[in-house]
């Protein structure tokens, strides 16, 4: 995932090495030692920025969502005319960034609302806002698929952005139990197609 576009001070370093550690170890398993460390920083300039290590997750998940908000937003995909053309290329794209190792293709907010739900509800909502978020970026395309179409299924093209993202962090939840992006691979190529199936044009009727 691409970095801070400026040159970054502490407190861009400091949250551009949690989007690393923390997918790579875990929120628990990450210290305010570990950021120090990865960031380059002491940990003077940890406290000037952050009071805690949870306030700089929740500060670490609107910063996930402006960095890959911002890959998103220029991708290719959205030079497509049909609007179906559009939800597909994203898909594809999602399946493109399988890139690397575990850690650097799978989703920071995913990672940390797993470990926190519970426990810490401030990340919990920050993770919330992140994935919801972007779902929300994929229903104008969804409901133009709709409307092209002339469906009316009894279901709504923001509760499928939000299927789409939970197939996608189920998939990276299988990437790491296998320690690879193949299983992930195969997830975002069912998703594809389940896609394609429900907007085929010959189903002669509305969704159900």
């Amino acid at each position: 995932m691409p970095r801070s576009p400026t040159k970054p001070d502490a407190k861009s370093k400091l949250l551009d090495a949690a989007l690393t550690l923390i997918r790579a170890k875990g929120y628990a398993a990450t210290t305010v030692d570990d950021l120090c460390r990865a960031a380059g920083v002491t940990k003077g300039a940890f406290f000037h920025h952050f009071r805690s290590k949870d306030e700089l997750a929740v500060a670490a998940a609107d910063h996930w969502s402006q960095v890959t908000g911002a890959l998103f937003a220029a991708a290719p995909f959205h030079e497509h005319a049909d609007p179906l053309d559009r939800v597909l290329g994203y898909v594809a794209l999602r399946k493109e960034l399988l890139q690397g190792e575990v850690p650097e293709f799978t989703c920071l907010v995913g990672t940390m609302v797993q470990e926190t739900y519970d426990a810490i509800p401030a990340i919990r909502d920050a993770c919330e806002r992140s994935i919801s978020g972007h779902a929300a970026t994929l229903e104008a395309d969804i409901q133009a698929v709709l409307d092209s179409r002339g469906l009316s299924p009894d279901w709504s093209a923001r509760s499928l952005a939000l299927h789409t993202q939970a197939v996608l962090q189920g998939a990276f939840i299988l990437a790491k139990a296998t320690g690879g992006a193949a299983v992930a691979a195969d997830s975002i190529d069912h998703l594809y197609r389940y896609l394609k199936l429900l907007f085929r044009p010959d189903s002669g009727q509305s969704l159900t």
